[in-house]
């Protein structure tokens, strides 16, 4: 759980730090899109070249994305396994007891890895050169149109930056009660199934007991410096966009057109 870095804000001196998170968010909107566009291969290394160039420019390392991307190795093993047991097209790559391993189940395993890699990547690289009060502005400046039919515009951003900000925490909660339950004999990592099930299940009530404190904490801090859902709030900081986000949009909305290029005329 340590290696979980999405949602945690590196302050670093980049060119990405420095854009608008509007644009940020728009970007990581249309390249999700794009991920999502059956491009082929090829598509998927272009996609993954863009990735790794705006992790170089946000001059976030290369470990830093590793570690967010850790904890969905076993997901990724779970989805090849069931794949493998439903899938029976293609060709016959090997047998292990009496049961065949077909292409297709690897193949279409490997286009979902991709795409979850991906979608870690671009998600890591805004959440870590973004503030969460930058985050909560650019979010609730996306949504202002939608408040002609009495959508929460600032509420909804608020929620968003405030589970993105205490996922780390939360994590960090759940290290710290692992911990003192193993001080006191509680072992999570040996025994039977069922006992570290039973033991991983002995967190969730401290876990939910913390969580419940921490926004009873947060109710109470904005409750007193005065906030007040759905009234009229001015703001400090004002965010203006600048020649680089019109740019970053553009060539999102670039990488998407090529996108859709590969997988309808390739």
């Amino acid at each position: 759980m340590g290696n979980f870095t999405l949602g945690r804000y590196m302050p670093l001196d980049s060119p990405v730090h420095k854009m608008d998170p509007r644009a940020k968010i728009g970007a990581m909107l249309i390249m999700m899109i794009s991920v999502f566009f059956p491009s082929g291969w090829l598509g998927y290394g272009i996609l993954f070249v863009i990735a790794s160039g705006m992790i170089l420019l946000s001059k976030l390392s290369f470990k830093f994305i590793w570690k967010s991307m850790k904890p969905m190795m076993f997901m990724m093993l779970f989805l090849l396994i069931i794949n493998c047991m439903v899938i029976k097209n293609g060709v016959v790559l090997f047998t292990v007891f009496g049961f065949s391993v077909y292409s297709e189940a690897v193949l279409q395993t490997a286009y979902i890895v991709v795409r979850l890699l991906l979608m870690i990547m671009i998600t890591t690289c805004l959440t870590a050169t973004t503030k969460p009060l930058d985050m909560t502005l650019g979010i609730e400046d996306l949504l202002s149109p939608f408040r002609r039919i009495h959508v929460p515009a600032h509420e909804i951003a608020m929620l968003i930056s405030i589970a993105l900000r205490f996922i780390p925490d939360l994590i960090e909660e759940t290290q710290k009660i692992m911990k003192a339950q193993e001080s006191r004999g509680v072992d999570l990592k040996e025994g039977k199934m069922m006992e570290r099930i039973m033991a991983i299940l002995s967190l969730i009530v401290p876990l939910f007991v913390s969580a419940f404190q921490r926004a009873d904490d947060l109710a109470n801090a904005m409750e007193a410096r005065g906030y007040a859902p759905g009234e009229a709030r001015t703001r400090y900081k004002v965010l203006k966009m600048a020649g680089r986000d019109y740019i970053l949009l553009a060539g999102a909305v670039l990488v998407l057109a090529c996108m859709i290029f590969l997988a309808y005329f390739r």
